[in-house]
């Protein structure tokens, strides 16, 4: 178990440590990326040494982001992760890491505890709202790049604030950075991560259209990206990334399953409810976890088939 510290330990922490490694979760998305290198620059504007490490390449649309970001060599003396809720999701760099995380700064109900010092705040819709809130704590000044990176997190965790996990408190914390920053282009960032898809992306998004299914009289949808899908449109498995919102755009549909085949009968899968049910609760059957309405597990040496029987009986009884 974890030490659990409030955020002016957790800065006190962080100010005498240097020499650290800042991990992002496997196919990082707007919100480990943006607290991740939020960390990154706020640190390497203190004068220490920090580098952000992910088992994945982070997408063009975050060069905005990244585009100050200078790799540099040296020894970690200290490895910190963002907006990472188990080891598990570390993919690659699960093996190297997961012994020697000394904080973990996370927002997710599930967080599995790993790391010598935790910093949880379960209540905060995105991590770069919890990274925000140990800014203030330690008087760091932000910065223009810093405050791209918070307001890309918690843009992309609250769906550009449509989701349910947005309130008062986020609304609060993004008017504090338009007001700091209000030269920030909010809407070119909403565009990209939003509103821009490539060609493939188009394509990807009508194959999934094209093959949803739904269960429970229409209660609960699923998208379910194959290997045979991907070879036979020529395409990745990165443009199928960010899909999981149309599983819950059908009238009716309480919970949306996402599965994407990252080998034979191995499942990604990412879960949305959309009322009452705790998705992160049906994820933890699976070794998996997340928040009430948002979760995640990931599914071994099992056909699809099998995979999308597992996962509605085990949302049945949450409807029950």
């Amino acid at each position: 178990m974890s030490i659990h510290l409030d955020y002016a330990q957790t800065g006190e922490l962080i100010k005498n440590i240097d020499n650290v490694y800042i991990l992002t979760h496997q196919s990082p998305d707007g919100d480990t990326i943006g607290s991740g290198f939020a960390l990154y620059y706020a640190l390497t504007d203190m004068g220490k040494n920090a580098k952000v490490l992910c088992s994945d390449k982070f997408h063009k649309r975050y060069d905005f982001i990244t585009q100050n970001y200078n790799d540099t060599d040296f020894q970690p003396e200290y490895i910190i992760s963002t907006d990472v809720a188990d080891t598990k999701l570390l993919g690659s760099l699960k093996e190297l890491y997961k012994n020697d995380i000394y904080l973990c700064i996370d927002h997710h109900i599930s967080n599995m505890e790993y790391s010598k010092y935790l910093l949880l705040s379960a209540n905060s819709s995105a991590n770069c709202e919890v990274v925000y809130k140990l800014f203030k704590a330690m008087g760091v000044t932000l910065t223009e790049q810093i405050a791209k990176c918070l307001y890309t997190g918690i843009a992309t965790d609250t769906g550009c604030f449509k989701f349910s996990n947005c309130n008062a408190e986020t609304h609060r914390i993004v008017s504090e950075i338009m007001e700091i920053f209000p030269n920030i282009n909010y809407a070119e960032i909403n565009r990209l991560m939003f509103d821009v898809k490539s060609h493939a992306r188009i394509r990807a998004e009508r194959e999934a259209l094209d093959n949803i299914t739904y269960y429970l009289d229409g209660k609960v949808s699923v998208i379910c990206i194959t290997n045979e899908m991907i070879n036979r449109l020529n395409m990745s498995l990165d443009d199928f990334e960010g899909l999981t919102g149309l599983s819950t755009q059908t009238e009716g549909v309480e919970v949306g399953i996402t599965m994407k085949e990252m080998e034979k009968d191995t499942f990604k899968i990412s879960l949305r409810s959309v009322n009452d049910v705790n998705v992160s609760k049906v994820c933890q059957k699976f070794g998996g976890g997340g928040h009430i309405k948002a979760g995640g597990c990931k599914i071994d040496n099992t056909p699809a088939k099998k995979v999308i029987s597992m996962l509605v009986d085990a949302i049945a009884e949450e409807l029950n």
